[in-house]
């Protein structure tokens, strides 16, 4: 796929866990796995605001377009 979710370099450039971001946006821990991992489908702008706001990032800081060969 085409968008690479680096959500998990931005947890360690701010010296986060997981848990503390699902606690601090309101999704489980299973789902910012799956977030982390790449394996979700879509992910809501509502969902992806919080996330921005707890990292204190942009969009783009976390979702990587980079096209296939």
């Amino acid at each position: 796929m085409p968008i690479i979710v680096e959500l998990d370099v931005m947890l360690a450039r701010r010296k986060m866990r997981s848990k503390e971001l699902a606690e601090r946006i309101g999704i489980t821990e299973q789902n910012v796995s799956l977030l982390k991992s790449g394996k979700v489908k879509g992910v809501r702008f509502d969902t992806l605001e919080k996330i921005c706001e707890a990292l204190d990032c942009q969009p783009g800081e976390i979702l990587i377009y980079q096209p296939e060969e």
